[in-house]
């Protein structure tokens, strides 16, 4: 039974899809004028992670994540778009595929799954128009000269999404115009500026979308008007979440338009949010300069996706250590293996098997508890270390095997390469311990104990035991 934590409840809550057995998921996409960073990477991974988990539970999850490239403003009133293409000086289309194919590299090389759909907001402005006459036809919206307006007034639901005071609303308002009914009014289009790079024709004369109204057609064109889950950062839920829902609603008359939203908590540096003016702006693809794909994704699961996450060399310096258990287990699972070694089936880790998947499960449904999930897969490695020496080949291709599943539930190892071949390993380990075996034989004890330093040296731990040498990756 999983269990969700629905910011809309602020409650966890029993998760039961519209559809038994069938999850759609919408989690806002990245507005494309400039390179993404990690602020980006720890929201997608965190919801990789979730779909990886429910697919592993076996729900199929159909997945959209649009991909925004006209009418973000920002708080000051300036379109991101704009800013992207006065910085570069191009045109804000030429932007957006600039840097929308390098979001797409960087989310491929941190291993995040694509979605099944990957909508632009300027590929559907008939779909928008169409919505923004409804809703004016049906007295949510109202024209001024150009450009039309959401009445908040016409929604009894606004505001329980973010839970906020109608004091607060101004504060968060980046149209001042003094000409809408309520100052706390939103806007569904906007009319263009004089040689404003977007424009399209309408019933209102020209103009472009407003940000919110586009992630409600992208999803309910994809999804359907009422939606399993929702994601995005946590800056999302007002004004963006909270106006979704209201134009949503007001549209189709069905409630909730969303089941569950989930929203991931800030990743903050020296406890500082993102930001380029602060000087911690670091990019995915210096990250990745740095540090693999898997260590990245490690720092960003140690934390609950709801809770703020803090960036330092400490924490990733502790991933990179998680990672080589991860990569060492795995390799000394692979080495008994695939060298064949003959043992009785030890009945105390299929027990040990069985108790290691049900606390990774029990950690993950307790609203995708990764921190936790992590945990179990440590101690299960730490207690299956201990026992290498009594594992035959077919147990350790059991064990490797379930393993992997638990980690990929998780997105980690997907692509894992190993350093070496175990066949190849294997060839090298065992010429050097029949050399090491003939030299203690004649008593040359000095040049037997330095074979053997030298493989500790390299991460290789040859071990005498009254079976034979043991070999045991500790890299």
């Amino acid at each position: 039974m999983i269990k969700i934590f629905n910011t809309y409840s602020r409650s966890l809550e029993v998760f039961e899809p519209h559809l038994p057995g069938h999850v759609t998921m919408y989690v806002c996409g990245p507005t494309v004028y400039d390179v993404a960073h990690l602020g980006h990477a720890r929201t997608y991974v965190a919801f990789d992670a979730v779909i990886r988990f429910l697919e592993f539970m076996g729900y199929r999850v159909k997945y959209a994540r649009n991909v925004t490239d006209v009418g973000h403003l920002r708080e000051t009133g300036e379109d991101r778009m704009i800013v992207g293409a006065e910085r570069l000086r191009k045109h804000p289309m030429e932007v957006a595929d600039k840097y929308m194919m390098e979001f797409f590299r960087d989310m491929d090389a941190l291993g995040i799954r694509r979605p099944d759909i990957q909508p632009r907001a300027s590929m559907h402005i008939p779909e928008i128009i169409e919505a923004v006459e409804k809703l004016v036809d049906k007295g949510y919206g109202y024209v001024i000269d150009g450009s039309v307006y959401f009445d908040i007034s016409k929604f009894t639901d606004y505001g329980k999404l973010s839970n906020i005071k109608p004091e607060e609303l101004l504060m968060h308002r980046i149209d001042p115009d003094p000409r809408k009914k309520n100052p706390a009014d939103f806007a569904l289009w906007k009319e263009s500026p004089p040689s404003y790079p977007f424009s399209w024709k309408t019933p209102w004369g020209r103009g472009f979308p407003g940000w919110h109204i586009e992630c409600s057609i992208m999803s309910m064109k994809y999804l359907g008007e009422q939606i399993d889950i929702h994601g995005g950062g946590q800056e999302l839920i007002f004004p963006h979440h909270e106006n979704e829902i209201a134009q949503s609603e007001a549209l189709t008359g069905k409630k909730p338009f969303v089941k569950y939203w989930m929203h991931t908590g800030e990743l903050t540096v020296g406890g500082r949010g993102m930001h380029k003016s602060y000087g911690n702006f670091i990019t995915i693809q210096d990250a990745l300069k740095t540090y693999p794909s898997d260590v990245l994704r490690l720092f960003i699961l140690s934390a609950h996706y709801r809770t703020p996450l803090d960036y330092s060399e400490k924490a990733m310096e502790q991933a990179a250590e998680n990672f080589e258990k991860l990569i060492n287990f795995f390799e000394n699972l692979s080495l008994i293996a695939e060298e064949g070694r003959p043992k009785p089936r030890d009945p105390s880790l299929d027990e040990l098997s069985n108790v290691f998947k049900q606390s990774f499960v029990e950690a993950m449904s307790e609203d995708f508890n990764t921190p936790n999930a992590l945990a179990t897969v440590y101690d299960f490695i730490k207690k299956v270390n201990t026992r290498l020496d009594v594992i035959g080949h077919e147990q350790a291709t059991h064990l490797r095997q379930l393993f992997l599943e638990t980690c990929r539930a998780l997105g980690l190892l997907q692509k894992i390469e190993r350093r070496s071949s175990a066949a190849e390993v294997m060839e090298f380990v065992k010429m050097l311990v029949e050399v090491r075996r003939e030299l203690r034989k004649r008593g040359m004890y000095d040049l037997a104990d330095r074979i053997r330093s030298m493989l500790a040296e390299r991460g290789i731990m040859l071990e005498d035991t009254k079976e034979g040498e043991r070999i045991r990756i500790v890299r």
